[in-house]
């Protein structure tokens, strides 16, 4: 990890197409290579890469009691703080912004994995009291830059507050298309995470509990009641198996995309032609990527009603 981690102070998810890992040693001219890469603009946030990092240096320097550790978890929270525009918003990369990274990023939890670490530091829960005191009230700052802008992005449907789309401009804080298959359109599973982060912070204003409030009805309206997502083997496939959504009694599942109009599932692959069927998508698509899940069943379920009952009054 401290060979990998970039001068800016965060880390990349991949170098090339070879992604990062930790569980097997380095020759000596593979540490060299690494070392000779320090200054790629290629850290990120996405798929838990820069905040895995720090969680585990923080973990490990208080385990044992290596300066090292911590002097690195430090250096990613400065990073973290750096790449937070002034609205609040995390993009995916920094300081890479081609394509679609420079948009402000909930697409697999990137913003809110951020807002989680700093939120850790800036109510020094468990081990973060370890850390630079120096970088605690920048870390408030930033969670509550982070959560106006998350009110600020809730998407507002015919006049009602509903759910987050995966991505934003970060100019306008209007939904955004990123890659191919994903369109601007309200998520059925990053507006989980959000609402958790949300359900998790103490004395939740007038504002934060309405917004709850409206995502989860938002939820509990879209939900494909009666239908379950099935992987099968299917040698007629390209790939060899499929994936299915079918109908089965008592099930419940979500689409992972939904119109920003009419909250219609929507399945989108490297077209980019909205669908409104899975089975309309290419094969390599349909088994490769998350068009339907059981994301909310937990929150609905068990979580949202236990913050329900404490914040009813």
């Amino acid at each position: 990890m401290l060979l990998y981690q970039r001068s800016v102070g965060g880390w990349p998810k991949a170098v090339g197409d070879v992604k990062v890992k930790y569980d097997h040693p380095l020759t000596a001219a593979q540490k060299a290579s690494i070392l000779d890469d320090k200054g790629r603009n290629d850290p990120t946030i996405d798929n838990n890469a820069t905040t895995r990092e720090i969680r585990y240096l923080v973990e490990a320097a208080k385990r044992t009691g290596n300066l090292a550790y911590r002097r690195a978890a430090e250096d990613g929270i400065r990073y973290l703080l750096k790449m937070q525009y002034a609205n609040g918003g995390f993009p995916q990369y920094y300081p890479d912004h081609s394509n679609y990274r420079h948009q402000i990023t909930y697409n697999d939890n990137a913003m809110i994995q951020a807002m989680q670490v700093l939120r850790d530091l800036a109510e020094q829960r468990g081990d973060y009291t370890l850390l630079d005191q120096g970088l605690v009230e920048p870390a408030r700052k930033a969670v509550a830059r982070g959560i106006d802008c998350i009110l600020k992005t809730q998407y507002v449907q015919h006049s009602q507050l509903t759910a987050w789309a995966a991505q934003y401009d970060e100019k306008t804080l209007q939904p955004a298309k990123a890659r191919a298959f994903e369109l601007a359109s309200l998520s059925g599973d990053e507006t989980v995470a959000i609402v958790k982060f949300l359900m998790d912070i103490k004395n939740p204003s007038p504002e934060i509990k309405k917004s709850i409030k409206a995502a989860v009805a938002w939820l509990n309206k879209v939900k494909l009641e009666g239908y379950a997502i099935r992987d099968v083997t299917d040698p007629k496939q390209p790939s060899g198996r499929d994936r299915l959504i079918v109908p089965e009694a008592g099930s419940t599942i979500w689409a992972r995309f939904y119109d920003l109009d009419t909250n219609r599932p929507i399945y989108v692959g490297r077209d980019s032609q909205v669908h409104y069927s899975l089975a309309e998508i290419e094969n390599e698509r349909r088994v490769g990527y998350g068009y339907a899940g059981t994301w909310p069943a937990k929150l609905l379920n068990r979580e949202y009603p236990k913050w329900e009952k404490q914040w009813a009054n």
